[in-house]
């Protein structure tokens, strides 16, 4: 554990790099830091600090700057800041005026994130997850191919057909359907999964077999219905100036199924990913902030920004605190 005058030595250094993108040096620290020690003194923290892994030297002569284990120190540890009153103004104003269907309303949200935080922003939309079920429909399309349609209170729909291995006859289709719709109807993904894992339901093993593929579309239909919405990447060249990591950054943006890893976290609140706990080699030197946001009947989406790991951490995560509040209640009014 971190002493409390290393805790302000680091908070220092980590916010100097942050707004220098330079190594820091000790004398910087001194005056920045408000500490009443001697620039030996704060040299010695620094030593201990890189020796524990929180800071690393580029070169001797040079002043130190921060690891991905001393970013995850600062960011645990710190508040959100507060916002210019100009931005606060300008998130507002986009939500109380702003007149758009959902989808444009989303897209429109992650160019506002972008403009504020100069990150590409990602917004994943809501899925049925959160969803209740109002109806669900299974239609027999081929002799081996059923479609299974869902149909929510807020009027989402998902349909998803599923190709069995043996040929299917009507009436098991529609006894299939009438054993859904009892698991489903009135409840929501998670909800009907509890269900169909407590429930020992009785029919026969055709029926059982078509089921079971029938209740995998339904488990499949909350992935498959949240809308990935990117904005913000024409400026990405203001933000890294080294091409590479410019196309890392793309490859990350482009590939969904890594968007959706991102994007969805295991608790609610704001969440945020430093170097190696992005998934796959791209995100090794970057950070994502991110905010789960849910609507009024359970669906739930999530706000965030893929950037450098020196971003303006607490400013970012701010912004993105803000923009998930001002998007909740223009959808909840």
């Amino acid at each position: 554990m971190l002493d409390d005058r290393k805790i302000v030595v680091l908070q220092t250094l980590i916010e100097q790099y942050i707004a220098t993108g330079e190594p820091v040096s000790s004398a910087a620290i001194a005056k920045e830091s408000g500490l009443a020690v001697s620039t030996a003194t704060i040299r010695n923290d620094l030593t201990s600090l890189e020796a524990e892994g929180y800071l690393l030297q580029p070169h001797t002569s040079a002043g130190r700057l921060p690891t991905a284990k001393g970013y995850r120190y600062y960011v645990d540890h710190s508040e959100p800041g507060h916002l210019r009153r100009g931005t606060q103004n300008r998130i507002n104003s986009f939500f109380s005026s702003v007149q758009l269907e959902l989808s444009r309303l989303l897209k429109a949200t992650t160019e506002l994130v972008a403009d504020e935080t100069t990150y590409p922003a990602v917004v994943l939309g809501p899925g049925l997850g959160g969803d209740k079920i109002r109806g669900v429909h299974v239609v027999q399309t081929g002799t081996r191919t059923i479609l299974v349609v869902l149909v929510t209170v807020n009027g989402q729909v998902s349909q998803d057909i599923v190709s069995l291995r043996d040929d299917v006859q009507e009436p098991i289709v529609s006894e299939v359907e009438g054993l859904l719709a009892e698991l489903v109807v009135g409840h929501s993904i998670p909800e009907a999964a509890a269900r169909y894992a407590e429930q020992e339901i009785v029919t026969s093993p055709a029926a059982t077999v078509i089921l079971d593929r029938a209740f995998e579309a339904v488990v499949r239909s909350d992935h498959s219905t949240r809308q990935i919405y990117v904005g913000g990447t024409a400026r990405m060249a203001s933000v890294w100036e080294d091409v590479s990591t410019v196309n890392r950054v793309l490859e990350v943006l482009e590939r969904e199924a890594t968007l959706l890893a991102l994007m969805i976290s295991t608790h609610p609140g704001t969440s945020i990913r430093i170097g190696e706990e992005i998934p796959g080699p791209a995100g090794r030197d970057l950070a994502v902030v991110s905010s789960s946001y849910e609507l009024a009947g359970g669906s739930a989406g999530s706000i965030g920004v893929v950037g450098p790991m020196a971003m303006d951490y607490r400013r970012t995560i701010k912004i993105i605190e803000e923009v998930r509040d001002g998007l909740v209640d223009r959808l909840g009014s």
